[in-house]
């Protein structure tokens, strides 16, 4: 049984950290419409009544609207980190204060401490579970198998943890119902492109007082993170190479206009390397080898797997602290290369990390807290596996922002709709 206590018992000074996580979370508040109308929805109707809530996210001010709308919606919410660098101090203790809410995220845990901090929150017996990367999910079914009975199913916010799962569902080894909010038309048009990649460029600059312009960027993976990170950065006047797997996501970089090369032949033309494909040993030695001084390696996929750090060190002779955030490692020939954030998540593990735009997540925590809903009112209706979430609920989600944002669309008149779902018309 883990004995691993909330962040309140392990900050000195618990009142000002809640203070100034509540500052953070009402800026962000006030830029979540899609939040504000659910959080009043579920709120009045106790749409969560009677449940408890598993998470592990990047608990940062976004996240904690999440987290305090499943609370206000009736729930019993316990919440941790899906990274040992991403969570914010501040505003999990500002969440533990709520009285419905636990909070064990602390920012720069060891993997002992990341763990024990997911079985505290499993041995909070969800009933649902939130997770962002899967390890709740695989940590349940590993060490925690008794539950899984009284679980009605989970929500998986990104593109390795719905990977994994849809893996371990391949292998008949996924016990209950999870919906892969990754995967939905809200989440990839929206938090992938656009959220990706502007924040991991803004952060990036922001990490190294370094300019886009005139740099070469090598964007390894073009999915739909890889895709926000290329048409960001070639907005800010770089030049963009693009490295690739599948052919057809290779032909698409080409046809867009990018230059598509392997890794190999990139590694001597980057001056900033930027991983997004969720995948293992994308830059590894026989890259850095190639590479010139000063480059920057980072990642914007989940684990910190995709630049292989061991190879690194290996060829180091030296590795010292350049800025905050920067590890620069030196070889014997007096090449210097920069790692940020250690490998991790560059948006949301560096020091200076805020994550995606705060729009961009109302839509993406929308479409998780449809998800919960849909899975507290119907999940006997789904056997156990993974889910795509109802395309109605993806819509409802999109319906909000318009009409928060004042924008207004057409509807299908009756004979359309009919035309549509019709095969009887010819010419």
């Amino acid at each position: 049984m883990s004995d691993y206590s909330p962040i309140s018992e392990h900050l000195v000074d618990v009142e000002a950290a809640r203070e100034d996580g509540h500052r953070k979370m009402d800026w962000a508040r006030q830029h979540m419409p899609i939040l504000a109308e659910l959080r009043e929805e579920f709120r009045d109707e106790q749409t969560l009544a009677g449940e408890r809530v598993g998470m592990a996210m990047h608990v940062e001010a976004k996240t904690a609207c999440l987290v305090e709308l499943l609370a206000e919606g009736g729930a019993d919410v316990a919440v941790t980190g899906c990274n040992p660098l991403s969570t914010h101090d501040d505003v999990s203790a500002a969440l533990d204060e709520h009285e419905r809410i636990t909070s064990y995220a602390k920012r720069g845990v060891d993997d002992e401490e990341y763990y024990a901090a997911i079985d505290a929150v499993i041995e909070f017996e969800p009933t649902v579970t939130v997770d962002d990367g899967a390890d709740l999910i695989f940590r349940i079914h590993q060490e925690y198998p008794e539950l899984i009975d009284t679980i009605v199913g989970g929500c998986e916010e990104t593109t390795t943890g719905v990977h994994r799962l849809r893996a371990m569902d391949d292998d008949d080894a996924l016990e209950y119902p999870v919906f892969a909010v990754n995967d939905t038309p809200m989440k990839r048009l929206f938090d992938n492109v656009h959220g990706t990649g502007e924040s991991s460029l803004a952060n990036i600059a922001m990490t190294t007082n370094l300019s886009w312009a005139g740099k070469t960027i090598v964007v390894a993976g073009y999915g739909d993170c890889g895709r926000g990170v290329a048409k960001k950065a070639s907005g800010q006047n770089a030049d963009v190479i693009v490295t690739e797997v599948e052919p057809r996501r290779a032909l698409e970089a080409h046809m867009e206009g990018y230059e598509v090369m392997p890794m190999a032949e990139a590694a001597k033309e980057g001056d900033v390397f930027l991983t997004t494909t969720g995948n293992r040993d994308v830059i590894t030695r026989e890259h850095f080898e190639q590479m010139g001084d000063g480059v920057l390696l980072a990642n914007a996929g989940h684990f910190d797997v995709e630049v292989n750090l061991d190879d690194l060190s290996d060829l180091a002779v030296d590795t010292y602290e350049a800025r905050d955030g920067v590890q620069t490692y030196e070889l014997e020939d007096g090449r210097r290369l920069n790692v940020l954030a250690e490998g991790r998540l560059v948006n949301l593990a560096s020091p200076i990390a805020l994550g995606h735009p705060v729009e961009v997540m109302d839509q993406s925590f929308g479409v998780q807290a449809a998800g919960v809903r849909e899975l507290v009112e119907n999940g006997e209706a789904y056997e156990a596996g993974v889910h795509d979430l109802p395309d109605d609920l993806d819509r409802e989600i999109a319906e909000i922002k318009l009409a928060a944002d004042g924008v207004e669309f057409d509807d299908l008149s009756d004979e359309q709709a009919e035309y549509m779902n019709s095969w009887q018309h010819g010419t």
